[in-house]
């Protein structure tokens, strides 16, 4: 099974073209892109979506499906779309309102996934206000013959999806379920990618609790990046159920072994479940070191306040003393009565700071 799992991923190369990008689509805004597959290969031509469902449901050989690009369309552009394919109206209506959780249900013969997509927001320095995790949303149909997703957001590009899926044709020819497969991994992948970025922003953050030079770091920037840490957890945990219902239950039109495949992804889920409660334990120490340094700071400072109080407090008793004008003061009528009185109190405040300096209040 290993063996097998690697087969698949090998062909894996994400490079830098975007086939969803909207310029390259002469569909409209909504449809990013139509495309017939006849077993595991792209079919040549550009596609209305009537037309490829047609085409492949007139293949009487069967082995071909579309899949169906959509990002953000409205009610009126997916009403056709749920017409062509017969797709519920409550998954529907989720696929065009978005705001879910991560889920898979079955209606029929059509399976409805929800995904929740995540990019690392690059910033110079993490501050107070800094966005660091970006979420959306992608919500894919799969029946017999269509693939048909629906991504929300500006980010969770399927174009490398597509073109790794298309180097290998072997597992393309599995059909729609294979393609809900390489989409999971696809969003796990960038989960992961996603920790390994805010694994540096902690790391910072700890570099400068734990820095000599006074001050530290703001309580506010951990606060911040705990947030954000929550929010890629909203995203990643309520995943772990669906896709132990992909990896256990029967699927419809799919191979028994693509199951296998979804373990995989699970356990690559997991991986990342594990690494965010990881982050949000240390991020709890690092505050609470951070709050205790920021204790530890205040009593210093006010032991130093106190030991200057009780230094000026010796001159400030000779002086009230010498200040009340009673006639019979020591030393008043001598000459060198002024002269012994300063150099007296100048030893006692010397004698006093050295006293807080040897026990480290100053």
């Amino acid at each position: 099974m290993r063996t097998l799992r690697k087969a698949v991923r090998l062909p894996r190369r994400r490079r830098g073209v975007d086939l969803s990008h909207p310029a390259r689509s002469p569909l409209g805004s909504a449809v990013v892109n139509c495309v017939v597959y006849r077993d595991g290969k792209r079919q040549e031509g550009e596609w209305a979506a009537g037309d490829a469902i047609e085409r492949v449901r007139e293949d009487k050989g069967g082995g071909g499906f579309v899949w169906i690009g959509l990002h953000e369309p409205g009610q009126e552009e997916f009403a056709g779309i749920a017409e062509l394919f017969g797709l519920h109206p409550l998954a529907v209506e989720d696929a065009v309102d978005a705001h879910q959780r991560p889920k898979v249900e079955r209606y029929d013969e059509t399976l409805f996934t929800v995904f929740k997509t995540v990019r690392y927001v690059e910033h110079t320095e993490l501050t107070a206000t800094s966005e660091v995790i970006d979420t959306g949303e992608l919500m894919v149909f799969i029946g017999a013959d269509f693939v048909v997703t629906v991504r929300h957001g500006n980010h969770g590009s399927l174009g490398p999806v597509r073109e790794w899926l298309e180097a290998a044709p072997e597992q393309l020819a599995k059909g729609p379920v294979a393609v809900l497969h390489a989409i999971a991994d696809h969003v796990v992948d960038d989960y992961l990618a996603v920790t390994c970025a805010i694994q540096d922003d902690i790391d910072n953050v700890e570099t400068d609790v734990f820095a000599r030079r006074r001050g530290g770091a703001d309580t506010s920037r951990i606060y911040q990046l705990k947030r954000e840490l929550l929010e890629l957890k909203r995203a990643v945990a309520p995943l772990d159920r669906p896709l132990r219902a992909l990896a256990t239950q029967s699927l419809p039109g799919a191979d028994p072994d693509i199951r296998a495949y979804f373990r995989d992804v699970g356990h690559q889920l997991e991986r990342v479940s594990e690494q965010i409660c990881g982050f949000d334990e240390l991020l709890n120490s690092i505050l609470q070191a951070n709050l205790a340094q920021i204790t530890v700071a205040q009593n210093e400072d006010m032991r130093r306040i106190s030991a200057w109080v009780a230094i000026i407090a010796v001159p400030t008793m000779v002086c009230g003393a010498y200040g009340m004008n009673f006639r019979d003061m020591p030393g008043k009528d001598w000459a060198y009565g002024y002269p012994l009185v300063m150099a007296l109190t100048a030893a006692a405040c010397f004698v006093v700071h050295r006293g807080f300096r040897r026990n480290g209040w100053l």
